[in-house]
């Protein structure tokens, strides 16, 4: 829920309004906001309600160039971190993708097999790969938050 403040300023300038959330509506935000972690293989993961979102990387998509095809895992498929579970191939090299996070795969971006570009285009949004159900949370936990991956990024 929103609020609005009124902010007063010296007779001569507008009435400026300006939104100010509720501290309510803030916690639960937080309690439900999800923060991306990344892998050492170039993957990023974002989890909503225990479903991790899987995706390539904005340094990997680079490395690769024009990604051409995309091979993603078979819905229901139970993965283990660390796992294969497809591969990207560009039109400079091909790469495995690997699960930062163990699960069931529960979907797949169907609209990559048409259009395997949205990796290079989207790579961290609409380039998603996969969503797992995840089956160890604690696995998520020793993912990189983004100030440890782009450290990582510059020194490999």
């Amino acid at each position: 829920m929103l609020a609005f403040r009124a902010i007063a300023r010296p007779a001569t300038a507008a009435l400026r309004v300006r939104p100010v959330v509720a501290p309510r509506a803030a916690m639960m935000a937080m309690r439900f906001a999800s923060t991306k972690k990344f892998s050492e293989d170039h993957e990023w993961v974002v989890i909503d309600n225990g479903v991790a979102t899987i995706g390539i990387t904005e340094y990997a998509q680079k490395a690769l160039g024009d990604v051409v095809f995309v091979e993603l895992p078979a819905v229901g498929t139970e993965i283990e971190a660390g796992e294969s579970i497809g591969g990207v191939e560009s039109v400079k090299a091909a790469s495995d993708i690997y699960a930062p996070i163990s699960g069931t795969v529960e979907a797949v971006n169907e609209k990559l097999g048409d259009t395997p570009g949205l990796v290079n285009k989207e790579a961290e949004t609409g380039g998603w790969l996969a969503k797992i159900k995840v089956s160890e949370p604690r696995e998520y936990e020793d993912l990189m938050d983004a100030e440890a991956y782009a450290t990582f990024c510059e020194e490999h």
